[in-house]
């Protein structure tokens, strides 16, 4: 039989897993095919043995004749175009070498071998020879990636301890094998995770031969099949973006999401299996998001009513406001966003994904300084000679207040409750800037304030909050969802007592 033609232009990347079964789901070839098609791909597997085995370990392994193992090979590769191979569980030094003779006989693009040597108990899983022939087929390989352990007996030293000594240890696996080794930081201790590529050659970006991406660790025992399920998403991202790097920095953004979510599966009494599909699943329910925050956002319309009926909104639309009220107002938004932007690093630091991080870091950075700038700029510009250092104005009630709301959210930990109680400042300031557009003009004393919560790169920066928000609260809980929702409506109570304050002191006075 002929194999069937490639077609030109984009297409679904075709992966082949060569590798043993977990009839429990969560490792092997089961996670490898989960893997593959969470990453995009088309999954296609072989079977090199037949493991009784769930989240508490391993029972026994039936090895198939490997006369059969290569009828499959045949059967696939006659017919089907590879783009990507993963090589998992091999056992034996004759099914080590069946593969390397398809290998051979059928080369594929991207080759990535997963070397099943150690078992999680620390057990040898394969005999001298057999280690020895997996060696040998390192320089058919595109990309190996071992564990700590794995790397060890590739090296033929004893286990690293420090990631220093592991990156060494690989590049002398790389120089032997002429192979870019894939070097993963979890079984270290300490709260990072890390991973690395490392090439003798130094054919990394800009010639580097290590390449290291920071990550850190996440606190669950779900971690069965983590290794089955990188090394099937790096063989897939692969062929997606044609280079390691940008497939590992995506690969462990998902492996990252997928250890995150873990916890919603409940398989197993043992290390259970992560969760492949949750950023897929996320996804699906994406039309639950906006349901989640719109239903937060008729729980404010009574307060949205109300600060729209204040006097600082309404001297805001029609510049009647005084000069000196709006002064104090942006001393005291000085004060708030200070402490505001503190609380939007510490979102950032808990985000789970890369892309959340650097959205709440560009939030706490580039958005707040340019705030800052104009409330700068104004009070620079209308300053009196008896007025009182803006530098010196002690927070009102109302802006303690706020600010003492959302620290104590950064003491509770909780990023979802975190995120929401962060959203309605955007939210809010958003809304009022878009329908206070209509009264800027040239010569309105306060254009420069309406037209920077109107601007559409806030209006978009507006938007990537509520998505993010609402993609948390529909993945959460009934409870976890409630709690976003009491922080999402107490930070906008906070917000009309905000925007309330100069008038309320001015009465008080």
């Amino acid at each position: 039989m002929s194999r069937a033609p490639d077609v030109d232009g984009p297409r679904i990347p075709r992966v082949l897993s060569i590798a043993g079964t977990d009839p429990s789901g969560g490792a092997g070839i089961q996670a490898d095919l989960k893997s593959i098609a969470a990453n995009g791909g088309y999954g296609m597997a072989v079977v090199s043995a037949l493991v009784a085995q769930n989240t508490r370990g391993v029972r026994s392994v039936h090895t198939p004749p490997v006369g059969f193992l290569r009828e499959q090979l045949e059967a696939v590769s006659d017919d089907i175009a590879i783009d990507a191979v993963k090589i998992g569980m091999l056992g034996s030094v004759s099914v080590v070498e069946a593969v390397r003779s398809w290998l051979v006989s059928n080369p594929v693009d991207r080759v990535v071998l997963d070397p099943v040597m150690i078992a999680t108990s620390g057990d040898r899983l394969l005999d001298a020879d057999a280690e020895d022939a997996v060696r040998a087929l390192l320089p058919l390989v595109d990309l190996v990636t071992p564990n700590l352990a794995e790397l060890a007996v590739l090296s033929g030293e004893a286990v690293a301890e420090i990631w220093e000594d592991a990156l060494a240890q690989a590049l002398r696996v790389s120089a032997a094998g002429r192979v870019t080794v894939l070097v993963k930081g979890g079984h270290l201790s300490g709260s990072s995770s890390p991973d690395a590529l490392v090439d003798a050659t130094g054919s990394l970006r800009d010639g580097r031969t290590v390449v290291e991406v920071a990550g850190e660790r996440v606190d669950t025992r779900n971690t069965h099949g983590t290794g089955c399920s990188l090394s099937s998403a790096m063989a897939t991202l692969g062929v997606r973006f044609g280079a390691w790097e940008p497939a590992l920095l995506h690969a462990k953004q998902w492996l990252t999401e997928s250890l995150l979510h873990s916890d919603e599966l409940h398989v197993g009494s043992g290390n259970g299996p992560i969760n492949h599909f949750a950023t897929l699943w996320a996804t699906a329910t994406a039309h639950d998001t906006r349901t989640v925050t719109d239903s937060w956002w008729k729980d404010i319309a009574a307060v949205r009513c109300r600060i729209d009926e204040l006097p600082l909104v309404r001297g805001l639309a029609d510049g009647t406001l005084d000069g000196a009220v709006f002064g104090d107002y942006l001393a005291q938004d000085a004060l708030y966003l200070r402490d505001y932007s503190r609380v939007l690093a510490a979102a950032s630091q808990r985000a789970p994904s890369a892309e959340e991080q650097v959205f709440w870091a560009d939030c706490a950075s580039g958005a707040i300084t340019a705030e800052m700038e104009l409330h700068r700029t104004w009070l620079a510009e209308h300053r009196r000679a008896d007025d009182v250092p803006r530098a010196e104005t002690p927070p009102s009630r109302a802006t303690s207040a706020y600010v003492n709301h959302l620290l104590a959210l950064v003491a509770r930990g909780d990023y979802g409750v975190l995120v929401a109680g962060l959203l309605p400042c955007f939210w809010i300031y958003h809304d009022l800037g878009a329908r206070l557009l209509k009264h800027s003009h040239t010569g309105h004393p306060y254009a420069a304030w309406l037209d920077t919560y109107s601007d559409p790169a806030f209006a978009e920066v507006n938007r990537r909050a509520i998505e993010i928000v609402g993609a948390v609260g529909a993945r959460a809980s009934h409870d976890l969802r409630e709690r976003m929702r009491r922080a999402f409506v107490l930070s906008a109570e906070h917000e009309e007592a905000f925007f309330a304050d100069p008038f309320d002191r001015l009465s008080r006075a």
